[in-house]
């Protein structure tokens, strides 16, 4: 009689155990975030976008576009090119519009064939940095043939200390024709220079086989090197990055915008693109004036904000990012 009251009673101990496992897992086992967007809070399975507008400070032209978005929240943030000959009336409504996001846009390249510009920093300081006419080169793989990564890091550097120098605080870092990803030394200054000022870099996590493998196709030299430089990157990350396509007219530029959104992966994505307002200025500059044109007009589009809202998409931009990051720690 002891042993079968002794046996049930185990029984029963055993079945109430379980059903305590089974009431209480599901509290006490959080799953894991599956992105940067979860690990920063926002809701789980959603995609989280910023528009960013890149250029600013180039021109003219890309600073009034830029501002016009910006003043209307139509887009979430934009970036300057210190070396630019517009870049100090943009830097400076930067300083007085403090709660706007904008950032720098790390430049190393001057592509265009003759609107043109050099490094912040002293020449004699970085001559792997400029050509024959002492401005940058005009591509990414003549500046990765030429310039050392000391080079980099002390022309970067003065890029953000000239726009702290006029009372900007930049919000993030990103890079200019994706140089600062050119090689696995200038990711690691990149890198580097944003956790030194504690300013976030456009900084891509690269845990993800899918996005390593995009980007190599890309061309970027996403090697073993510049995997752990990214692993080892302390602030925080963004899951995906792209840029609006271009169109051989502005409803098919559109069309394509949407598909692109459609097709994002869930998680934290960066979108760039490069309005400018059209003149002939703008025509003489760059045989892509059309498509900044567009790209001015892209985001205060009706039809663009219905799609946008129909997606139920989440909008965050770096100062928000580094907000919820910090709240994390």
């Amino acid at each position: 009689m002891i042993s079968k009251i002794n046996i049930a009673a185990l029984m029963g101990f055993g079945l109430l155990s379980l059903s305590l496992l089974s009431c209480t897992s599901p509290e006490k086992i959080k799953k894991e975030p599956a992105n940067w967007a979860e690990k920063l809070g926002f809701p789980e399975g959603r995609k989280v976008l910023m528009f960013h507008a890149d250029d600013i400070g180039m021109c003219d032209e890309a600073n009034i576009a830029a501002k016009n978005y910006l003043d209307k929240k139509e887009i979430q943030n934009a970036a300057i090119m210190v070396p630019c000959p517009s870049a100090l009336p943009a830097m400076q409504w930067a300083a007085e519009h403090p709660n706007v996001d904008v950032g720098l846009h790390l430049t190393l390249t001057s592509e265009w064939k003759t609107y043109r510009w050099g490094p912040v920093s002293n020449i004699a300081d970085v001559p792997g940095l400029v050509d024959p006419d002492k401005m940058f080169w005009h591509e990414v793989p003549q500046v990765v043939a030429h310039a050392s990564a000391a080079e980099v890091e002390t022309e970067i550097r003065a890029q953000i200390e000239k726009a702290k120098s006029v009372g900007m605080n930049p919000s993030h870092i990103d890079t200019h024709m994706g140089t600062l990803y050119g090689s696995p030394a200038f990711v690691k200054v990149f890198l580097k220079v944003a956790e030194d000022y504690g300013i976030p870099a456009n900084a891509i996590d690269l845990s993800n086989p899918k996005v390593v493998e995009h980007f190599k196709k890309a061309g970027y030299p996403i090697t073993d090197e510049v995997i752990a430089t990214m692993a080892d990157y302390s602030l925080p990350k963004l899951d995906f990055f792209t840029s609006v396509p271009k169109g051989n007219t502005y409803e098919e530029k559109r069309e394509k915008l949407f598909q692109l959104v459609k097709g994002l992966p869930n998680g934290l994505t960066e979108i760039i693109f490069h309005p400018s307002v059209e003149t002939d200025n703008l025509k003489s500059i760059t045989n892509s004036w059309q498509q900044r044109v567009w790209e001015a007009e892209l985001f205060s589009d009706p039809v663009v904000k219905k799609f946008l809202e129909d997606e139920q998409i989440i909008f965050t931009n770096y100062k928000d990012i580094m907000q919820r990051f910090n709240n994390k720690k």
